[in-house]
This record gives C-alpha cells, structure tokens and sequence, in this order.
C-alpha cells in the first residue's frame, strides 16, 4: 500500500469526508461503485424480508466489500457507509427529484423518525479478509415547518443527495428540534461505532488519525 494510510474511505460523500477531515483522521477515498437499488433488488428477490435498518447495514456491506476487492485497497481497513432513514416504518433514501423531496418533508414536519447507518470495516491485511460491522440508529425529531419553508428548502438543492432529504449538519438543522442518538451518524459516518470497528481488528483509533500537524 506504499505510502497510504491505512484508512480507505469507499464512499465519495462530501458529508463523510468532511466528519473524518473534522476529527483528525489519515485517510483516501474510492468510490465502491456499487448500484445501491440492485443490490436491495437482488436480495429481496431471494425472499429476504429487509427492516430500513437492514438495508442500511446491507449497503454498507456491499459498499466495503466491493472497494476492497480493488487492487488500491490492498493491505488496508475498507470502511463502507450506508444510511436509510426510517419514518412510520418504511425506509426513504435519497429523494427522486425536488417534488419527491417536498412530499416527504410535508409528511416529516412535526413527526420523528429514524436514521439508521450502517458501518463495515474490511481489513484486507489478511487473506480471506475478515469483515466486522455495526449499525447505529438516532431518532430525529423535526419541527412544525411550514409550507413556504419546504419550498425554500428544497430549492436550495440540498435535500437531493441525502437520505430523508435533510442533512443535519446543513440548512436543516433549523428544522430539527432534536437528536437521540449519534449526531455523527446522523451526518453519514459514525467516529464512535469506527474506534470500536478499528478496535475488533486489533487497530486503536490513534493509530488512524493524522500526524499532528499535517
């Protein structure tokens, strides 16, 4: 692996590079190039019955696995992040398109529901490499906005890319009126769950974060 560090993120998200760049860690990325809706597809073709929680961690298996076949993330921890957002019982990802993103706000305002995010560490420094995973579940609790406000805010554009269509640690975070939970893992990648993660394949989190000062 040359001069890497022994962290691969298999995620191109802007959200959990920024929660890894914020809490001091050494890392690249590569995208894991999975196609998210074939791979739920795929499984509930086989009879598989999927809870929202269960998709998440399905994901974000999918995701780590397939970056840690690629020659690049040889002799390093892979990590895969998934999130699906659970609201009365049925699982949202990302929003189709802006009126989508508008229906489900209507149906959130003033309600709570669940962001699950799934979490796999892949640690390709042994053959077969073994995979440990962890999925962490934050109840969020959305205020009584109003119509006008839903409007502007999806035009903003950024209730597009995220699951739930709404980011945290954006614009709506003057929409939620509380967290139960991991705030992190709400944004996308649990700092928590990853130490314990790191942790199973013998690696303290220290040993991941960048030389101080780099």
């Amino acid at each position: 692996m040359s001069d890497s560090p022994l962290l691969l993120l298999a995620s191109t998200s802007s959200s959990r590079r920024k929660i890894l760049d914020d809490t001091g860690f050494a890392y690249t990325t590569l995208s894991p190039l999975v196609d998210e809706h074939a791979a739920v597809a795929e499984e509930r073709a086989l009879g598989r019955e999927l809870t929202p929680r269960d998709e998440a961690q399905l994901l974000a298996d999918a995701k780590a696995t397939a970056a840690a076949s690629r020659p690049e993330a040889s002799g390093r921890l892979v990590l895969g992040c998934d999130s699906v957002f659970e609201f009365d019982g049925a699982a949202y990802g990302k929003p189709l398109d802006a009126e989508d993103a508008a229906s489900r706000w209507k149906a959130m305002r003033g309600g709570v529901g669940v962001l699950h995010t799934g979490h796999t560490l892949v640690d390709t420094r042994e053959s077969p490499a073994p995979s440990v995973s962890a999925t962490v579940s934050t109840r969020v609790r959305f205020a009584e906005i109003t119509d006008e406000e839903i409007q502007a805010y999806v035009a903003t554009g950024e209730p597009l890319p995220c699951a739930g269509a709404f980011t945290v640690d954006g614009r709506a975070a003057a929409f939620v009126t509380g967290l139960e939970g991991d705030f992190h893992a709400v944004v996308g990648l649990s700092v928590a769950a990853l130490r314990t993660l790191a942790a199973e394949c013998g690696v303290p989190v220290t040993d991941l974060w960048a030389p101080t000062g780099a």
